[in-house]
């Protein structure tokens, strides 16, 4: 049996082989740059990525366990494309949110997350060519649907490109890590309202108060030692709090939904998934009508939101998320038919199913 330091060395040469193989990778990353820019390719191709993590995946034979598989290769994909191209991205910031860490998780640390201050403001930043892609929070578990990212899909072009998942785990976080010292909570409503239970039960009488974000409730606590905020563990680190405790959301398996868009359709990868927007008039049988092209030809409907259309009483704009792509012949067919008893249809994007 070999020594500890024996082992220690065996690793050490691994390592270096690793680095020389990351090098020579980049090299080859390079050359395809200089290809797309020679055909005028987009130099970022999230099909190509889903076909890498998916690929390796297959064929780990392991003892490296398939899920850390996709975050290291995430990084090493996310610091190649930065070789070929800066990738900018713009988030619903500031740094520290939960949108923050579901653009790291999707784009990796290498692209150039860039924070604005609202929805209207990161499709903007899309829209005019100054990011490539936006990241924006659409739904979470408990408290349903983002209004306000529905609402700019109404007037924007942009197309979701992709999905992320994010299991929400909210922290108590102050300058001192004692309940006792905490005499006002500060936070986002939504996370405020995940907490809810914890709270009453906990804080009994303590005010709680509505930011903009739990960032910014973060970097209020840290000038106030009285104060604590509902946040994430990620923003007690940026921020120098200590947890005064951890995981205090009412509900577990708590998700957040965020959609990436860009300007451009994604790909069909095999497992996509397909959002449109359209309107209605609220007349008797009308859902069943909108709902019959698709129950017809097997295609599963995982979504249905309806939202008012604020022109005009009584009438509503539908959203709907659908198996498939769009490309596909039964979802076009399907969504061919469903334009006879609307008034318009769009499509938001068909885009890889998250994981």
């Amino acid at each position: 049996m070999k020594t500890l330091q024996e082992l220690r060395r065996d690793i050490d040469a691994i390592d270096d082989e690793i680095l020389v193989l990351l090098n020579r990778r980049s090299r080859l990353v390079i050359e395809v740059g200089k290809v797309k820019a020679g055909e005028n390719r987009d130099f970022h191709v999230p099909s190509r990525e889903r076909e890498i993590y998916e690929r390796l995946t297959a064929g780990n034979p392991g003892p490296f366990p398939n899920e850390a598989i996709r975050s290291v290769f995430r990084e090493i994909i996310s610091a190649s494309l930065s070789l070929e191209s800066p990738m900018k991205v713009a988030f619903l910031g500031p740094k520290a949110t939960f949108t923050h860490l579901a653009s790291l998780q999707h784009f990796g640390l290498s692209a150039e997350l860039v924070p604005q201050k609202s929805i209207p403001a990161v499709f903007e930043e899309v829209s005019k060519g100054r990011s490539l892609y936006g990241v924006v929070p659409v739904e979470n578990s408990t408290e349903g649907m983002v209004s306000h990212t529905l609402d700019m899909f109404m007037e924007s072009d942009l197309k979701i490109n992709a999905e992320v998942l994010l299991e929400v785990s909210h922290d108590l976080l102050s300058r001192t890590g004692r309940l006792d010292d905490v005499k006002k909570v500060y936070s986002h409503p939504q996370a405020i309202a995940q907490c809810r239970n914890w709270l009453d039960e906990n804080l009994p009488g303590v005010p709680v108060v509505d930011v903009a974000s739990t960032a910014l409730a973060a970097q209020i606590v840290g000038e106030d030692y009285t104060a604590a905020a509902i946040a994430s563990e990620f923003a007690a680190t940026l921020y120098d709090l200590k947890v005064v405790r951890h995981r205090i959301e009412d509900q577990v398996n708590n998700f957040t939904r965020f959609l990436v868009v860009g300007r451009k359709m994604a790909d069909r990868c095999g497992d996509d998934k397909t959002s449109l927007m359209f309107s209605v008039k609220d007349e008797p049988g009308i859902l069943h009508r909108m709902l019959e092209p698709f129950a017809k030809r097997g295609v599963n409907l995982s979504k249905i939101e309806s939202r008012p259309l604020k022109k005009k009483a009584w009438e509503y704009i539908f959203f709907l998320d659908l198996a498939g792509h769009i490309s596909d012949p039964v979802v076009s067919d399907a969504v061919q038919e469903l334009k006879n008893y609307c008034q318009f249809v769009k499509i938001l994007g068909s885009y890889p199913r998250a994981k």
